[in-house]
């Protein structure tokens, strides 16, 4: 095994009888956090357009088939024998969707909660409010389409 020449962190040199979370850490170890910690705003903004392409398939998928051209049926019309139609299907889309946003949301916190317990200076992110407005856009969408607006 090799040994490291460098320490990993140590005591901040103003006062050293301060607490852990302001310990100096050497630069490989704050670029590892930084590095970490961008990882997961990437998988986060992976779910958010993953989420945001499954509830806009979703309503548009019920938004085409809600007017059907070829036999001259509106949404107004009786609705057909089969057991998944436009409404049913755009609902499971946008329900997975939110469901894949949600998810993923709390699996983020999860882990910056985890990050931050260890290194209390991890700066904030804003991408908490990119999913919180993603969620309420799905939301909003979910209910259009579940009371037929």
């Amino acid at each position: 095994m090799t040994e490291i020449s460098q320490p990993i962190a140590t005591p901040n040199p103003i006062d050293p009888t301060s607490p852990n979370d302001s310990l100096v850490l050497d630069t490989a170890t704050r670029l590892a956090i930084e590095r970490t910690r961008v990882a997961y705003e990437r998988t986060i903004m992976a779910a958010i357009r993953t989420s945001t392409s499954l509830i806009a398939f979703g309503f548009s998928a019920y938004k085409f088939f809600q007017l059907d051209p070829l036999d001259g049926r509106t949404a107004n019309a009786p609705p057909r024998s089969s057991i998944l139609g436009p409404k049913e299907f755009g609902l499971t889309m946008i329900s997975l969707g939110l469901l894949s946003l949600f998810l993923a949301w709390f699996e983020y916190h999860r882990d910056i909660r985890t990050l931050r317990s260890e290194y209390r200076l991890l700066p904030s992110s804003s991408i908490g409010l990119v999913a919180a407005l993603v969620a309420i856009l799905g939301t909003t969408i979910l209910g259009v389409v579940f009371f037929n607006f």
